[in-house]
């Protein structure tokens, strides 16, 4: 009678039958967001059949283990999940990361003699023509007892007088930056300016009659302002991340790291929709 391992050695866990492909928890978490794969695709300008496949677990669409774990990344980011567990299941399914390739080793350049310089007789022979021009000129213009001519000395320049000081006009000082300038905005209009202060955020803006006034990623330090005659629509991807300001006053939202939100906003006192 052979012995061998049980049956049951070789099935996997509980914990990792019971937890979710990673395209299924990205698909979850969109909808629970409210988000549709169109709106998904141009926040994080991940083209449309890409999240449609990573979202059936087909990352072959994807380009390769790098291009997929940035996918899955930026999606995860924009309908509010954390990253790093659905990378490492990713690299638990693909065989793990691979290994960092070592810099190749750098190697101390050789220290070459300085060759002995040889003397250099051209300069020498003209350093000696210099002289002997020197002496020549200088005899030329000495007198015949051996004595040298006095040059005649010229009357000594007169000291400029010094000029009088005038009276610079100190410059206008600038004045300083403030919300005064974001406070005038015309009150016919409804204004709303993005700052994004802590990270990244994934912004998409309409104006009240559909027409696409924004949809792409916003910087770390980059702003962006928005007018319309009636009303601002907002999605925001990442909008822990955003400071907010709609008609001139800043909207101290609870807004979360990761989190999205659609907002609106019109004339008047900012209120949101």
């Amino acid at each position: 009678m052979s012995i061998g391992n049980s049956p049951e050695d070789n099935r996997p866990s509980v914990e990792e039958d019971d937890r979710p492909s990673i395209g299924h928890a990205l698909q979850q978490a969109r909808v629970g967001a409210g988000l549709t794969v169109d709106e998904v695709s141009s926040s994080t300008r991940v083209r449309i059949p890409i999240v449609h496949a990573i979202e059936e677990d087909d990352f072959s669409r994807c380009g390769g283990d790098v291009y997929a774990r940035g996918h899955i990344r930026t999606l995860a980011r924009a309908v509010g999940l954390a990253p790093e567990p659905l990378i490492e299941q990713y690299d638990a399914e693909h065989g793990g990361r691979p290994s960092p390739t070592l810099a190749a080793p750098l190697f101390e350049a050789e220290r070459i003699r300085p060759e002995r310089r040889r003397p250099n007789w051209t300069a020498a022979m003209v350093a000696a023509i210099v002289v002997v021009v020197g002496f020549a000129g200088f005899t030329l213009f000495s007198d015949g007892d051996g004595r040298d001519t006095q040059v005649a000395e010229g009357p000594a320049p007169a000291e400029p007088s010094p000029a009088k000081p005038g009276v610079t006009k100190p410059a206008d000082p600038k004045p300083d930056p403030s919300d005064s300038a974001i406070a005038a905005v015309p009150k016919d209009k409804v204004t709303v300016k993005l700052s994004a202060t802590h990270d990244k955020s994934w912004i998409s803006a309409k104006s009240h009659n559909g027409k696409l006034l924004f949809d792409g990623t916003l910087l770390k330090g980059e702003s962006k302002t928005f007018q319309d005659d009636e009303r601002v629509d907002l999605i925001l991807g990442n909008a822990g991340a955003i400071e907010l300001f709609v008609n001139g006053k800043k909207v101290d939202g609870d807004f979360e790291m990761g989190g999205v939100e659609r907002l609106s906003y019109t004339k008047g006192d900012p209120a949101a929709g």
